[in-house]
């Protein structure tokens, strides 16, 4: 009798202690009540609690029937485009995963809030898998949606034969793949680039180079894995004097310490005695280099032959890091510049442009950067929308592979998405919206002498950089496998639903737009 009041006791201290619990009420088979826990029912919070919000008329039957006829009749009356492309903009959202665009709208005020880009006509969906790996890294995924063709993972702009870091195979030119971009200038058209990361990071490259070694972002990088001599020109120097580098008209981002001996410049990384910044500067008077956003603002397109833009040594800053004394452009100030100056060729153009840092803040597990960084995205996408024609211009909207990153818990309509679920795990310890199945936050969130899990809202504090939690502990998260979403406006949109490997992307862009030797509406 004493054993079954101190059981009874016991239980309702917990029911009060967590009165986001309810009370199980399960009298089924024991199969069922497994089910019943899959879906907690949980208490409704006070309807006009922080932690409640429906949009109006959420709860009436016709507020959803018309949602429904409206995007039907939607459906019903878009038409096909199949004008040609006069211009394509890829634009890559580096790690942007479908959890990661589903966690942003929050950003922008709710659930059921939309980024820029979703509300595009055509979406599909894009196999991610390289030739050797089920999970790619950005420089393999950067080869198949600009070249067309699956590579090994770490290498770019090279086919299937090349392994990462080989010095011998990749010199074999026959391994080589071209871009889109390449497919263009052939046919006329002008062709550039724009990144938040370093201009010769992995995505970007992809424009232009064909490398074994995603590192080789300098000569030295390439000596200390090949030695001097090795007849490898690494991927900066392919960007200032290769046959597709030395051609882009626009090209910006960060990155300007792998162009300069570190005899000329303290943040120097190279070791030949090359300053590329000054041998693009004396190329051309008409050739213009900025470093500030305020230098990008005043450049005069009408006046200018090609624009090269370095804003810092390395990647660009994550904009949530940026202060008033900051001086580098967004990526939507940047979209519009380049924007502005390709739209002179009468011949049409493609550029590339990448929203990088969603993916590095992603690896460092913190999602409040990740996220911001998705939304700034999306604003650059906006300003294209805005600049642009789709009777005339494609645009395509993808990531190049996603993250382990998870968005659980229940949480209720209106509950911040950086904080804690509704309910406990078994430990009593809340736990929280979004977290990663690996990475470096592991530590910040386990305590190895009593083998427990941290209260994570101890350590999540509403911070900038706050590190969300991981399951297991690596230096930095790893990449998913799953597939990635693709949204396609304009010509030949409607090409881009469905279920594909990520290198029919390029196809599909070149037979919009009539570029490249395969398949297109003009043939």
């Amino acid at each position: 009798m004493f054993r079954l009041l101190n059981a009874l006791l016991i239980a309702i201290v917990l029911i009060v202690a967590h009165p986001a619990w309810s009370a199980p009420e399960c009298g089924r088979t024991p199969e069922e009540c497994r089910e019943h826990r899959m879906h907690p029912d949980m208490p409704e919070p006070e309807r006009h609690s922080k932690a409640f919000r429906v949009v109006d008329g959420e709860e009436t039957n016709a507020y959803w029937r018309q949602q429904g006829v409206e995007f039907v009749q939607q459906k019903l009356a878009s038409e096909p485009n199949k004008r040609q492309a006069k211009n394509v903009i890829l634009f890559l959202g580096d790690g942007m995963g479908v959890t990661t665009t589903s966690a942003a709208r929050n950003l922008l005020g709710g659930e059921e809030k939309s980024l820029s880009f979703e509300n595009f006509p055509f979406t599909g969906l894009s196999k991610t898998y390289s030739v050797d790996k089920i999970v790619p890294d950005s420089a393999c995924t950067a080869t198949a949606y600009l070249c067309g063709v699956k590579g090994q993972e770490g290498t770019i702009g090279v086919n299937g034969q090349v392994p990462r870091t080989d010095c011998k195979v990749m010199l074999d030119e026959s391994t080589h793949v071209d871009s889109i971009a390449k497919w263009a200038m052939d046919a006329g058209k002008w062709a550039g680039l724009v990144t938040t990361t370093r201009v010769t990071h992995a995505s970007p490259s992809g424009v232009y180079a064909h490398i074994a070694e995603r590192d080789w972002e300098n000569d030295a990088e390439v000596a200390t894995d090949c030695g001097a001599g090795s007849g490898i020109n690494d991927i900066a120097y392919q960007l200032a004097r290769g046959e597709v580098g030395s051609k882009l008209k626009v090209i910006m981002g960060g990155g300007r310490k792998h162009f300069v001996d570190a005899s000329l410049e303290s943040w120097g990384k190279r070791t030949d005695g090359l300053n590329l910044i000054d041998e693009f500067k004396s190329a051309s008077e008409k050739n213009v280099y900025v470093t500030t956003a305020a230098e990008l603002a005043a450049v005069d397109v009408t006046k200018t032959d090609r624009l090269l833009g370095l804003f810092n040594d390395d990647h660009l800053q994550y904009l949530m890091e940026t202060t008033e004394e900051s001086s580098q452009p967004t990526l939507e100030q940047m979209t519009r510049k380049a924007i502005e100056y390709m739209s002179q060729n009468e011949q049409g153009y493609f550029l590339f442009i990448e929203g990088g840092r969603i993916d590095q803040a992603h690896h460092i597990n913190q999602a409040r950067m990740a996220l911001n960084e998705t939304i700034e995205f999306s604003k650059a996408i906006a300003a294209a929308q805005e600049l642009t024609s789709e009777d005339d211009t494609l645009l395509v909207v993808t990531a190049d592979h996603s993250h382990v990153f998870t968005y659980a818990g229940y949480s209720y309509r209106g509950s911040d998405v950086f904080g804690k679920t509704p309910v406990n795990g078994h430990d009593g310890k809340p736990y929280m919206v979004l977290s990663y199945a690996n990475g470096p936050s592991y530590e910040n969130f386990y305590d190895a002498e009593t083998l427990e899990r941290k209260d994570p809202t101890t350590v999540v504090k509403g911070a900038h950089d706050d590190e969300f939690p991981s399951g297991v502990p690596i230096d930095m998260d790893s990449h998913g496998g799953d597939d990635v979403p693709v949204y396609a406006l304009g010509p030949w949109a409607h090409l881009f639903t469905g279920v594909y490997e990520q290198s029919t992307i390029p196809h599909m862009m070149a037979y919009a737009s009539c570029v490249g030797d395969g398949h297109t509406m003009c043939k």
